[in-house]
């Protein structure tokens, strides 16, 4: 991965997805945001093992909104244990 990713610039840390969800991923966080663009212009679509890599950029705003998603999901389905209530009851 560094020697992939190293070449567009200076990188801060290197951070593989380890659970079910995040297997197959990583994170790569450069230390100057122009270097990461370089890379993303450059590695998308780059065979590895007979793997093609898919750069983009990290948005807080849509990793935020999902885990929020989730979470008001997890209430509600407290919610309707608590009082007995399932989904087709609506």
């Amino acid at each position: 991965m560094y020697d992939i990713f190293g070449k567009y610039g200076a990188i801060r840390q290197i951070r593989l997805g380890t659970n079910k969800d995040t297997r197959g991923t990583a994170f790569v966080v450069y230390e100057d945001i122009y270097d990461a663009k370089t890379a993303v212009n450059h590695l998308s679509g780059f065979n590895v093992a007979n793997r093609y890599l898919i750069v983009l950029y990290y948005q807080q705003a849509k990793m935020s909104k999902k885990q929020d998603t989730k979470k008001k999901e997890e209430e509600i389905m407290k919610m309707q244990e608590k009082y007995g209530l399932s989904s087709k009851d609506k």
